[in-house]
């Protein structure tokens, strides 16, 4: 019987069984494909997602390779300068393809004792009571006590579940790929500056070597887009769209997207559960698809893995379903607004403008860059001070920074009082006294994905939380 199986070896599986496998759980991951993908689906990482990795421990090794850009000019494309006091340590975005981070991703599922099985595709599941039996292309069975789909978009998990996925079919599909490029490289930026002016779903991004990454509208829309666009087909889009296919050749990969927004009704079913793009599809606007995913398993590790080891409170595993699905319909409706405002009909250009006239008031742009890079989250957790629900910032301490307390993904009480104790529950969670100058409260409960739980100073209401996120006490 294994703990988790996850289906999917993308950024989400990978964060996901790293979480598990650090609360001791054992992971499974099944993935269908022999290698690992050399499309570059994503090319960067916001804020949230920088905090989790420094969580971790893991930032470091992803700074080493990325690039660090401003973040201002990442809601619909519109350029203005990045907000002041964004609410994170981390105000850039990390400039890193998608191959790199799962490469590095998976290294560190490596490390913590995750098990990968690739070539491995999941075709049936059912279960009962006590656990999941899952059935490969192969004819192999395995048994867990838990499953996750962490499969994309297409997620096979979802539609064995029979898990409703309604929302809009993509009405605009854009083609991309790596290639190289004949003509010079001032002679390209010119074209694309000049038709970005109107027509924000083209451009030529270098990569060195005379390689370009290339984006350019479809003529339409597939029926099949799992299927790749042929060569042939980008160049006669970059002539219908530039008037020149630029003498495009030595293609190194193509794909499509459209700007379909999904949802699932529903996170979790039995002992099945879903994450990433098995649960939410949207458009790309704005980069945070990856980081999505990321999240949603950074939510659900330590959820799933208290389920496992028997201490989860009544109701934890569900709050998974109820505090990140939210929180996708946001990223839907703000990705489909962005798409709307790349549109070159005169009513969505009228918009854009105007748009762009409001985020030069700094509150609004703060607004919508923190919906972007998901610093602006606040879970539900009832009746409270504002920073309640939330996540706490990286914050400096006497004794060193918050988010080189939390490498080993327990709860953490800090405690700038001295007068507090987690006593029963100091298996799960760390008492660390100490104080900062950034934060003016008396005391926080952190849970393992670093948002807050509790606010005070008073040992009998922390009893209470600590009940609440953690189970009973030992002993």
């Amino acid at each position: 019987m294994i703990d988790v199986i996850v289906a999917g070896c993308g950024p989400t599986g990978l964060m996901l069984a790293s979480e598990l496998r650090l609360q001791g759980v054992h992971a499974l991951v099944l993935e269908k494909d022999t290698e690992p993908t050399k499309v570059v689906r994503a090319l960067g990482m916001h804020a949230r997602t920088i905090e989790v990795l420094d969580q971790r421990g893991l930032l470091e090794r992803f700074l080493a390779v990325g690039q660090q850009h401003p973040v201002g000019s990442f809601f619909a494309g519109i350029a203005k300068p990045t907000p002041e006091r964004l609410d994170t340590a981390h105000p850039y975005v990390l400039s890193i393809p998608q191959p790199t981070t799962d490469r590095l991703l998976t290294e560190h599922a490596l490390e913590v004792g995750v098990e990968i099985r690739r070539g491995c595709e999941l075709v049936g599941l059912s279960q009962d009571d006590d656990g999941v039996t899952v059935e490969l292309a192969d004819g192999t069975q395995l048994r867990s006590r838990y499953l996750v789909g962490c499969d994309g978009g297409r997620s096979t998990v979802r539609k064995l579940l029979g898990i409703d996925f309604p929302g809009e079919p993509s009405k605009a599909e854009t083609l991309l790929g790596e290639m190289e490029v004949a003509v010079p490289p001032e002679e390209l930026m010119a074209v694309v500056a000049e038709i970005r002016k109107t027509q924000l779903r083209f451009g030529a991004m270098p990569l060195g070597n005379g390689v370009y990454r290339v984006v350019v509208p479809a003529e339409g829309v597939t029926e099949d887009r799992a299927v790749p666009p042929t060569f042939e087909e980008v160049k006669q889009q970059l002539r219908a769209t530039a008037g020149t296919d630029f003498g495009v050749h030595s293609p190194r990969w193509l794909s499509r997207f459209g700007d379909a927004t999904r949802l699932a009704e529903q996170y979790r079913s039995g002992r099945v559960l879903l994450a990433g793009d098995a649960a939410h599809v949207h458009p790309p606007a704005g980069g945070q698809g990856l980081n999505l995913g990321v999240q949603d398993a950074f939510n659900l590790g330590w959820k799933l893995a208290a389920e496992v080891n028997g201490w989860a409170p009544e109701g934890l595993l569900d709050s998974y379903h109820t505090e990140r699905r939210p929180v996708a319909a946001v990223v839907l409706d703000n990705t489909r607004a962005q798409m709307e405002l790349m549109s070159t009909e005169p009513g969505p250009q009228a918009v854009r403008r105007l748009v762009s006239q409001l985020m030069d008031f700094e509150e609004v742009r703060r607004y919508l860059i923190e919906q972007i890079i998901a610093v602006g989250i606040r879970y539900d957790f009832g009746e409270g001070p504002e920073l309640l629900g939330r996540r706490l910032r990286d914050v400096e301490l006497k004794q060193g920074r918050l988010y080189e307390l939390m490498r080993g993904g327990r709860g953490l009480l800090l405690d700038q009082t001295g007068r507090l104790s987690v006593a029963g529950w100091a298996d799960r969670v760390d008492h660390v006294v100490d104080v900062s100058e950034e934060l003016d409260v008396p005391a926080v409960l952190l849970r393992p994905d670093g948002h807050v739980a509790w606010i005070g100073e008073h040992q009998q209401d922390l009893l209470g939380r600590l009940s609440r996120w953690f189970g009973a006490a030992a002993g």
